[in-house]
C-alpha cells in the first residue's frame, strides 16, 4: 500500500504557542495550573496536560481565587477577562495572535460606527469570543444565505471580519454576496485570514487526486480538521475524520491501494504516525511525503514566560 502524507499537515504556529504556554507555566508555577476551555481542540492534548497536572474549565468562576489561569488559543470575551479579574486570577493569554489581531479589526470598525458582521460558525469557541469583543451591532452569519436577512442600521456604514480558521476558498462566496448588497464594505485583507487554515486545505486538494482514501487525524469538535475531511470529500474522494488510529476501520481500506493522510492544526504529529504504524500492521506499506509549504513561523510567547536573558558574568581577576 502506498501511504502518502499531505504538507503542510497537523499542529500551526497558534497551537504551539498555546501548549508551550501551558508547559512552561506548569514549570515556572507547579500545578494545579487552570486554563479556561480546552486549550485547543484535541482530546489527546488535553489528556496529556491534566495528566501533568492542568485542570480544565469552562467558566472562571470554577478556579479558585488568585489561580495561575490560561485562556486558551481560541480567544475569550471582554466578560471572561472581566470575571477573571474581578476573582483575582492570575491570567496567562494564550490568543493566537491571529485571532487577536481579528479582536483588534473588529474593535476598530465598531469605533468607526459600522455594524459588523462576523463570518463564522455559530457556537465556535473563537466566534463566541470575538462577538464577546465587539461594543457596536455585530451581526453572525455562516453562509452566502445568511446575508440576504442582515438588518444592519447604515447599509453604507458596515464591515466584516472573519473567523480564523475559515480558509479564503470558505469565506470567498459569504464575501462576495456582501459586497454585492453593501457595495461600500470594508474588511480585512486576505492574508489576516490563518495562514495555516488555507495551507493545510491547499494540501488536501493536491492529495486528493493521488489516492483512494483521505484520512484525516483530528478532534470531532475541530472545525478546521472537519473542513480537511470535507474538502477531500468534494473532490470525489472517500474520506474519513479519525480521532487515532484506534479509530481506524479496517472496511475502509478494501480495494484501496493509496491512502492520503493529513491532520488537522490542532493534532500532534505523533498520533499521525500511529496511523501509519497500523496501516504498516496490515501488510508493507510505502511511505512519501508531498511537496509543499514548509511553515516557518512561530509566534512570541507572552513576557512573563519569555526565557530570561543569559547575561555574561567577566572572569573574577586573579
Amino acid at each position: 500500500m502506498q501511504v502518502i502524507l499531505a504538507q503542510p499537515r497537523g499542529f500551526c504556529a497558534g497551537v504551539e504557542r498555546a501548549i508551550e504556554i501551558v508547559e512552561r507555566a506548569l514549570t515556572l508555577y507547579g500545578p494545579p495550573i487552570y486554563v479556561r476551555h480546552e486549550i485547543v481542540h484535541n482530546g489527546h492534548v488535553v489528556d496529556r496536560l491534566r495528566a501533568k497536572g492542568v485542570r480544565f474549565v469552562e467558566e472562571v468562576d470554577e478556579v479558585p481565587p488568585g489561580s495561575i489561569t490560561i485562556f486558551s488559543a481560541h480567544g475569550v470575551s471582554s466578560a471572561v477577562d472581566e470575571a477573571a479579574k474581578a476573582r483575582g486570577l492570575k491570567v496567562i493569554d494564550a490568543t493566537c495572535p491571529l485571532v487577536a489581531r481579528v479582536h483588534l479589526e473588529g474593535a476598530r470598525y465598531s469605533k468607526q460606527g459600522r455594524d459588523v458582521v462576523l463570518i463564522g460558525h455559530a457556537g465556535h469557541a473563537e466566534v463566541e469570543g470575538t462577538l464577546g469583543r465587539l461594543t457596536g451591532p455585530v451581526h453572525l452569519v455562516g453562509s452566502a444565505e445568511d446575508v440576504a436577512g442582515l438588518k444592519v442600521e447604515r447599509p453604507d456604514h458596515v464591515a466584516y471580519i472573519t473567523q480564523t480558521t475559515l480558509s479564503v476558498d470558505d469565506t470567498r462566496g459569504i464575501i462576495d454576496a456582501l459586497k454585492e448588497r453593501f457595495p461600500s464594505i470594508v474588511g480585512p485583507n486576505t492574508d489576516d485570514i490563518c495562514y495555516a487554515t488555507q495551507n493545510r486545505q491547499r494540501a488536501v486538494l493536491e492529495l486528493a487526486p493521488k489516492v483512494d482514501l483521505v484520512l484525516v487525524v483530528g478532534a470531532a469538535n475541530s472545525s478546521n480538521s472537519n473542513r480537511l475531511r470535507e474538502i477531500a470529500e468534494a473532490a470525489g474522494v472517500p474520506a474519513h475524520l479519525i480521532e487515532d488510529a484506534s479509530a481506524l476501520d479496517p472496511a475502509w481500506l478494501d480495494g484501496v491501494s493509496a491512502v492520503g493522510i493529513t491532520a488537522g492544526a490542532s493534532a500532534p504529529e505523533d498520533l499521525v504516525q500511529d496511523v501509519i504504524a497500523a496501516l504498516k500492521r496490515r501488510g508493507r506499506v510505502r511511505v512519501s511525503t508531498l511537496p509543499g509549504i514548509e511553515e516557518a513561523l512561530r509566534f512570541r510567547l507572552p513576557v512573563e514566560l519569555e526565557p530570561a536573558p543569559q547575561v555574561a558574568i567577566p572572569p573574577v581577576a586573579e
